[in-house]
C-alpha cells in the first residue's frame, strides 16, 4: 500500500533525485534565480527552505549538515556569507515561484524559481498615497492653489547673429539647383 507518500518523485529513482535537487539548490544559491518546471521547483522548494533555515546560524554543525545536503563548498559558502544573513529577521518564504508559460517542445508548465530577498523589482516600488476626491469643489480649490506656484519663464530668443550664417549659406545652396534647371530647361538663370 501507498499510504502517506504524497512527495513527487519526479519520475526519478531515489539518487538520481537527490542528485537532481541538490544541484538545482547549488544553482539557486549561486545565480538567486532559475528556471524550471512548476513540478521541480516545488520539490526544490521543500528541499532548499529548510537548508536556508540552518544557514542563519553559522556554527560547524549547521555547515556540515547543509554540506551533506548540497555536497558544492562554494553554495554552502555563498549560502552562510550572503543569504543567510540576509534572511535572518524572515520567518520562512524564501523562495518564490514565477510561472512563466509553457515550453515550446512539450508543453510542461514553466516557471521561475527565487529567493525572496535577492529580488530588485517586486518590495521596492514605494506604495502611492491615495487621497480622496471630494464632490464640494475642494478639487478646484487645489488647483487653483497650484496654478500659481508654476510660473512661466520667458524663453530667450538666440541672438540673430547666430542665425545669419547659417540663413546665408541655405540660400546659396538652393540657387545652385535653380540655376542648373533654369539650364536644363534652356532659360537663362536669374542673377
Amino acid at each position: 500500500m501507498r499510504h502517506n507518500k504524497k512527495f513527487n518523485h519526479l519520475s526519478r529513482q531515489k539518487g538520481h533525485r537527490k542528485a537532481m535537487l541538490s544541484n538545482m539548490a547549488c544553482s539557486l544559491i549561486e545565480h538567486k534565480r532559475i528556471t524550471t518546471t512548476v513540478a521541480k521547483a516545488k520539490a526544490l522548494r521543500s528541499f532548499v527552505e529548510p537548508l536556508v533555515t540552518r544557514s542563519k546560524e553559522d556554527t560547524t554543525h549547521s555547515r556540515r549538515v547543509v554540506f551533506s545536503q548540497l555536497g558544492n563548498k562554494y553554495a554552502v559558502t555563498e549560502l552562510f556569507r550572503a543569504v543567510g544573513p540576509k534572511v535572518a529577521t524572515r520567518d520562512g518564504g524564501y523562495t518564490r515561484i514565477i510561472r512563466t508559460g509553457n515550453r515550446l517542445g512539450d508543453n510542461a508548465e514553466m516557471c521561475l524559481i527565487e529567493l525572496v530577498d535577492f529580488n530588485d523589482i517586486y518590495g521596492t516600488e514605494a506604495k502611492k498615497k491615495r487621497s480622496r476626491r471630494s464632490r464640494r469643489g475642494g478639487a478646484a480649490k487645489t488647483a487653483e492653489a497650484a496654478a500659481p506656484a508654476v510660473e512661466e519663464t520667458p524663453v530667450a530668443e538666440a541672438p540673430a547673429a547666430e542665425e545669419a550664417p547659417a540663413a546665408e549659406e541655405a540660400p546659396a545652396a538652393d540657387e545652385a539647383p535653380a540655376a542648373d534647371d533654369a539650364a536644363d530647361q534652356g532659360e537663362e538663370p536669374k542673377a
